[in-house]
């Protein structure tokens, strides 16, 4: 059963690789028929040398080498192996180039090609139109079709429809159009569980962890490999990819490479690497290869090791009390939900893993604000954490640790106002501005308003967003990252 069906697919893949190819060799062999000599035609251009001569340079191209089959490191080894660099080993073979294949994490990697860092990218990328938007495209070399990998022997799901429809945990890759689709399928992200490889995807599917996988039938092969005894394809397929390189946007690369790819369908090398990496003879397996390893990874092991030294210096609290005062009604920093006793946010995190390194127990206590101040400067609580804004002023009764953040305090409005367009809409009119007092934003509300007139002060700023809400006050001015807390679920309300 495996070999029957492994190939099936090597026939679909061969035949996707002779139609795509087909179907984009007129407008390449058209430009070869103008770029060649007037009197030579078609495969005599060709022969004649119709292909562009790069003149040696260097193409940089960005792989992952962690997505079989097209790239991928042997385990021991040091040069990357797979579709993509036999590919670009013969491109440059026919246009004169050198091709130096470059480590890039996935999704970045096109970001890294279209702000020019990398003059190219393989690595199994679908040709769609938001990607069009900042990178270019050459002609496809290849079609896959998504489709969903279950456990072997999972008889829930017999067909696509059952995975889609019922309340099965999909796992697929960040950034990919397998994310894209699993999310159009299953209505939202809910029943999506993204990781960083494919490989670590199908790894939580074995596992147990989520109930299917979807992921190009291609690459599929490649990670089902050695787990055909854990794994299984369903066959439904769900939406069809052309696949390309990419360039950035203008890339003079982009028509001689497209030559290089008819020449390559038509001298029968495509089949050839597409029988090699799709083929039955293909045995490489996750189990046999290297973690990738970006650029840079050395010094980020060398800066890990670094803290863990650090880590290892730092004062040892001896597992004292530490009392921490917070508000617990300041969005996303401190806050306590509805029906549960326990704090969350920020702060608690924060605080919590200070305590995991300096050896002592953070306990949490309510305080007002701004009187929390007050408390810490008489020493009634070792230490507040609630967004508090470092200022001269409040250096002259209390310490500050060094700045963990840096906010800017911005001006909030109901969602269909038209009436403030800017911050000096607000400033220079007669709005009525809602803040918190004794707080940083109070103090710049009076200055920019020239008075407290138009000011409201709320003791939490969660009054002062309902005021707005409620159309008792025109704008609340406040910190931006309070301020994602504060809009939350009234984001159809308040902007």
């Amino acid at each position: 059963m495996k070999t029957s069906k492994a190939w099936v697919r090597l026939f679909a893949a061969l035949f996707a690789f002779a139609l795509v190819a087909a179907s984009c060799g007129d407008s390449a062999e058209e430009s070869a028929e103008t770029t060649a000599a007037p009197a030579a035609e078609g495969d005599d251009a060709m022969e004649e040398g119709g292909l562009p001569d790069l003149g040696g340079r260097t193409v940089t191209v960005g792989v992952e080498n962690a997505y079989l089959p097209f790239n991928f490191i042997p385990a021991g080894e040091d040069e990357g192996q797979g579709w993509d660099y036999d590919a670009w080993t013969e491109i440059c073979r026919l246009l004169n180039c050198e091709a130096e294949f470059v480590a890039a994490g996935w999704p970045d990697v096109i970001d890294q090609v279209a702000q020019g860092e990398l003059d190219t990218a393989a690595d199994g990328i679908s040709i769609t139109d938001e990607r069009k938007e900042i990178v270019d495209f050459s002609t496809p070399y290849m079609t896959v079709q998504q489709k969903f990998i279950v456990g072997l022997d999972d008889d829930r799901y017999a067909s696509a429809d059952d995975i889609i429809n019922g309340d099965a945990i999909v796992a697929t890759q960040v950034g990919t159009t397998n994310f894209e689709l699993a999310e159009e399928l299953l209505g939202g992200t809910d029943r999506i569980q993204a990781f960083d490889q494919f490989g670590l995807a199908v790894q939580a599917l074995i596992a147990g962890d989520v109930d299917a996988v979807i992921i190009d039938d291609a690459a599929g092969l490649g990670y089902i490999g050695e787990n055909a005894d854990s794994v299984k394809t369903i066959d439904d397929g769900l939406q069809s990819d052309p696949l390309g390189f990419i360039y950035p946007k203008g890339s003079e690369l982009v028509e001689p490479v497209n030559l290089a790819l008819v020449e390559m369908r038509d001298s029968g090398f495509l089949n050839t690497i597409g029988e090699k990496f799709f083929g039955t003879g293909f045995t490489v397996s996750y189990d046999d290869i290297a973690d990738p390893v970006l650029p840079g990874a050395e010094e980020e092991e060398a800066m890990e090791e670094d803290a863990m030294e650090e880590e290892a210096a730092f004062t040892d609290l001896e597992g004292r009390t530490v009392t921490v005062g917070v508000e617990n009604a300041y969005l996303p920093f401190n806050y306590i939900p509805v029906g549960g006793d326990a704090g969350e946010g920020w702060d608690y995190d924060a605080w919590n893993e200070i305590c995991r390194l300096l050896n002592c127990v953070p306990e949490f206590v309510a305080a007002g604000w701004p009187d929390v101040i007050d408390q810490v400067a008489q020493g009634e609580l070792d230490t507040a954490a609630d967004g508090i804004s470092i200022t001269d002023e409040r250096k002259e009764i209390v310490d500050f640790s060094e700045p963990y953040m840096t906010v800017q305090q911005k001006f909030i409005v109901q969602l269909g106002d038209d009436r403030y367009a800017s911050a000096d809409d607000i400033i220079n009119g007669d709005a009525l501005v809602a803040t918190q007092v004794g707080t940083t934003n109070f103090e710049l509300a009076e200055e920019l308003l020239g008075g407290t007139d138009r000011i409201q002060a709320f003791d939490q700023f969660g009054l002062a967003i309902q005021a707005l809400i409620a159309g008792d006050v025109d704008a609340v001015i406040i910190d931006d990252a309070a301020g994602l807390g504060y809009i939350g679920e009234n984001a159809d309300r308040v902007k």
